[in-house]
């Protein structure tokens, strides 16, 4: 069985880029999550680990290399953990392929993948550098403050907050409270005191509380 298996970061983002040219593939697989998640945590991810655990799944193949885990760690342990099953794994953008046609491991696709990961992972922590230091400057000129004491923020507001309202998306779209944690970065207090609101302003229906 043949997978072509693509990831967005959100549930408003297009996978249309990563599914051109899906001829000669068994399913296609969309998983709409941060990709700090592990693959196999992902909802299509546990799919995709049935499929290899039943001995069905024999090639996945994925847009870019990222799409498989954003640190260099994640994406080398599914790259060897697949190539030691002897699944052919398959990325478009550089075309990079873990075993050739004669079966074996192909060694400059393992160096490139290698070289690619540690270049995404040391850009994610250049731009959050970058972000800290935009708030230490802002701190410094006295434009970054935090909420002032003794103020207090009505339901509607705090809902209305850009995190916020990302938070009520995932949920009423069904994702748990440890997805959301880890796609949106944000405390378990904060998805709860969202529910919480939520339930103040539409009643004590608005959600479940699906904490799995």
């Amino acid at each position: 069985m043949k997978i072509l298996y693509t990831r967005v970061s959100t549930i408003e983002q297009k996978e249309d880029r990563q599914v051109q040219d899906t001829i000669g593939f068994d399913y296609v697989f969309v998983d709409k999550c941060s990709g700090l998640i592990p693959l196999w945590e992902r909802p299509k991810g546990r799919e995709l680990k049935r499929l290899i655990e039943q001995g069905k799944l024999k090639q996945i193949t994925v847009h870019s290399i990222e799409r498989l885990g954003r640190s260099t760690l994640n994406v080398l342990q599914v790259w060897k953990e697949l190539t030691e099953l002897g699944i052919v794994v398959e990325c478009r953008n550089p075309n990079l392929r873990n075993i050739n046609e004669d079966g074996k491991p192909d060694m400059f696709s393992e160096l490139m993948i290698s070289i690619l990961s540690t270049m995404a992972s040391f850009e994610k922590q250049m731009i959050k550098e970058r972000q800290m230091e935009g708030v230490r400057i802002a701190k410094a000129k006295g434009v970054y403050t935090g909420r002032a004491v003794n103020t207090k923020e009505t339901p509607e507001k705090f809902l209305d907050k850009p995190k916020n309202k990302k938070i009520v998306e995932y949920l009423s779209s069904g994702y748990t409270q440890n997805e959301i944690s880890k796609i949106l970065n944000c405390s378990f207090s904060t998805i709860n005191k969202v529910i919480r609101y939520k339930r103040v302003v539409y009643g004590p229906d608005a959600y479940e509380n699906r904490t799995q």
